[in-house]
């Protein structure tokens, strides 16, 4: 049995200030998937899951969540059960682990399941642990509760190899459980290595899909033609409404 259609986005173009970043993207995520989103940096990854959690509007084209259209803040959104995790450690440092996860969850105990290791950090203050540590608390916090579609975006920039598999598992095994994921990852092989499927932007379009296990196959390819750095900020708009390559 096919699973559900969580996530579809039709023609969808993201931007700011009504210039584009991304146009015309076709995308989907079923429960159960992981969707790795690669590109170069300032290609509109970002963007695009800021657009999907409601931190900012699209432009145009359509958005649907479980076949329904999407609208409103994130914080409307999360109560459908979308969570986004980005690169910045979303704790309040003043607070302990404990009183953290006590403000982002009703089961505390399902977050120290998963990193079991902050166990010992309960009664220490969040601002006091290394960025791994409180990306485990940030993760853990967020799918201690009913997570239907997860947003990560860089969530492992500039931490340990070791701590980024551990934090990729845990991704992977929500999926497992039902949800589906959308992964920007600076580490292409990584994210490939726990997806199902991907998707390669470059300059402002989707220019290959397939399966990850495809894409893997040709990483030494992508790597080349479409993950350089781009000049700018990040997230420069570099629309220019290319032919799609395949996928």
């Amino acid at each position: 049995m096919t699973a559900a259609m969580v996530l579809e986005l039709d023609r969808i173009a993201v931007g700011y200030g009504g210039v584009p970043v991304l146009g015309g993207i076709d995308l989907t995520a079923r429960a159960g998937e992981v969707v790795a989103v690669l590109g170069a940096n300032g290609v509109g990854k970002t963007t695009l899951l800021s657009t999907i959690a409601g931190v900012i509007g699209p432009i145009s084209g359509r958005v649907e969540f479980a076949g329904v259209p999407l609208a409103g803040p994130l914080h409307r959104r999360s109560r459908r059960g979308i969570a986004l995790v980005t690169e910045e450690r979303a704790v309040i440092r003043k607070l302990t682990v404990a009183e953290n996860l006590r403000l982002g969850t009703r089961q505390p105990g399902e977050a120290l399941k998963l990193f079991p290791e902050l166990r010992e950090m309960l009664h220490r203050k969040a601002g006091l642990l290394s960025g791994g540590e409180q990306q485990m608390l940030v993760l853990g916090r967020v799918l201690a509760n009913e997570v239907r579609l997860l947003l990560v975006d860089e969530m492992s920039f500039g931490l340990a190899p070791l701590v980024v598999r551990r934090l990729l598992a845990a991704i992977r095994e929500a999926a497992d459980r039902g949800a589906a994921v959308l992964l920007v990852e600076q580490h292409p092989a990584l994210a490939l290595g726990i997806a199902d499927r991907g998707y390669v932007l470059s300059h402002g379009s989707v220019r290959l899909s397939g399966t990850a296990h495809d894409l893997l196959g040709r990483l030494e390819e992508i790597e080349q033609a479409y993950l350089s750095i781009v000049p700018g900020s990040k997230d420069t708009p570099v629309w220019t409404a290319p032919e799609h390559e395949g996928g």
